[in-house]
Parts: structure tokens; sequence; C-alpha cells
């Protein structure tokens, strides 16, 4: 099935959950913020959100520096201040 993860389209298998995707790209869970069609997911349901086809995706570490890391496609920035600047437009 076919997935946007951080803006670059990816095919995973069918009724993957996000911790099998996180564990597909060799991510750790415990440093990421994963965000599913627009919606923060909280890492204790991660095991239990099933993905589906078209489902966009937004991963991103907590590590600093502010860079893409091109090894697994997950960004690192300061999740909170997008949040925040979400919320305010």
């Amino acid at each position: 099935m076919n997935i946007t993860l951080n803006g670059e389209n990816k095919q995973i298998p069918d009724s993957m959950t996000v911790t099998g995707l996180l564990e597909l790209l060799h991510i750790q869970h415990q440093r990421v913020a994963v965000e599913l069609n627009e919606t923060i997911v909280k890492k204790d349901r991660y095991g239990e959100t099933v993905l589906n086809e078209g489902d966009a995706l937004e991963v991103v570490s907590f590590m600093g520096g502010g860079e893409i890391s091109s090894e697994c496609g997950v960004r690192s920035a300061d999740f909170k201040a997008k949040k925040r600047s979400q919320n305010h437009e």
C-alpha cells in the first residue's frame, strides 16, 4: 500500500502499524513524534494504530540540528514549535 512519509511517497506492507513502520525504518520510537493525517499519535498507541492506503505521516526526531536524516527520512526539528505555529494560523 502507498502512504506519504514526510512528504514523499512510500510503499509499505498492508496492515502495518506505526510501530511496524518505525521498525521497518530502523527508527527508535522513543526518539520521535509521529503525526498521522495531521493528528499526533500518542506513543502508547503506536502498536495499535494501523496505517491505511493514502495516509500521510510526519515522523519528527527530537535530535538537535534541524536537519533531515537521509538514512530513514526522519525530520529533525523543534516539533513543539511546529505545532505552536500551526495552532496560531
